[in-house]
């Protein structure tokens, strides 16, 4: 392939996304999953982890099963796990998810979710300050990455959590109390642990100067960039839905509609918000390209074979001009755009 003066970036791994064109990974469908994945690969997403959102046990069940009995198709991104979002989530910081499933943590509901899945859940979300989060952390961080997530704890409670072996953060600032200088909370707790935070770089859940914050923080190799796209990422502005609650998209803003100050997910996926990273917030292009594919790699324990362009990985690249626009995707070696 002649990629004369273009770049070579590799394919990038998107650890935190719900849907997209229409359809949403809580379909527990194999048409959705096959429809998200190949609009992630031709955005240049090749490895893609997909998102529950807070549901009852029963309806989680179905999700992971179907996940368990995917098989990746070839012009589509590798389906390499699964972000267990909700519903191990404080009550005080729902966000965009369905407060009336929320519960306490539960290893064994864990546990047989995980097993309905093939074992692919490679995050689980939790608020270190609900009763029985720390206990799950103790019983549960040898066997799958933990995440400090839509919480109300301070710092003392999030460093706690570190402690005893949750590793990651996420979408960083977003549905949990932010930085203060007399009351620090979860942010630097995240800092000192050397946890991996996830942040969404929209243009509408942080500020830019956050963007750059946190990159100049917590470094490239800690930082994952991630989309939290909804269904309604590659369609036009109108209503959607996401965990079972209707939102508005207009732009690239999505709200729940009955709280239409509530953001819910992005309308935009993981190739977009890294190149707007280093178009509009300044951010390095090499520390933007890394947070979008090694880090969030090695954060899920799949670098092995992805994220990078390093041999013995799959062929998975991404050729773009100096704007960044897409001109080719090469997923395992095989051009797909």
């Amino acid at each position: 392939i002649d990629a004369k003066g273009l770049l070579a970036i590799p394919g990038l791994v998107d650890v935190h996304s719900h849907g997209a064109v229409g359809h949403d990974f809580c379909d527990g469908t194999h048409e959705s999953i096959d429809a998200i994945t190949r609009y992630e690969a031709s955005r240049g997403v090749t490895a893609w982890c997909g998102t529950t959102m807070t549901f009852p046990e029963g309806k989680l069940a179905g999700i992971m099963e179907c996940a368990a009995e995917h098989v990746d198709a070839p012009d589509a991104a590798a389906l390499v796990g699964i972000n267990m979002e909700g519903p191990f989530i404080s009550p005080e910081k729902v966000g965009a998810q369905n407060p009336a499933y929320v519960q306490q943590c539960n290893a064994a509901m864990f546990c047989r979710l995980q097993n309905a899945s093939g074992g692919k859940i490679k995050l689980v979300d939790i608020a270190p300050e609900e009763p029985g989060a720390l206990e799950f952390v103790d019983e549960m961080h040898d066997d799958v990455r933990i995440s400090v997530a839509h919480t109300c704890a301070n710092y003392d409670q999030a460093a706690e959590a570190f402690r005893r072996g949750a590793k990651h953060v996420t979408h960083l600032y977003n549905a949990m109390p932010g930085l203060h200088h007399r009351k620090p909370g979860v942010i630097p707790a995240a800092l000192e642990a050397g946890a991996t935070p996830e942040i969404i770089a929209d243009g509408v859940h942080i500020h830019p100067a956050m963007v750059r914050f946190t990159f100049n923080t917590f470094g490239d190799d800690r930082v994952c960039l991630i989309a939290d796209s909804a269904m309604s990422c590659g369609l036009p502005d109108g209503q959607y839905s996401l965990g079972g609650q209707a939102i508005t998209v207009k732009g690239p803003r999505a709200t729940l509609t009955e709280h239409p100050d509530t953001i819910a997910g992005s309308n935009t996926c993981l190739y977009d918000c890294m190149k707007r990273a280093v178009l509009e917030m300044n951010v390095p292009l090499e520390s933007a390209v890394r947070a979008a594919s090694e880090t969030p790699a090695k954060s899920i324990g799949v670098d092995n074979d992805y994220g990078s362009l390093a041999a013995g990985r799959y062929g998975n690249v991404i050729l773009a001009d100096k704007e960044l626009n897409i001109k080719a995707v090469i997923q395992k070696g095989n051009r797909i755009v």
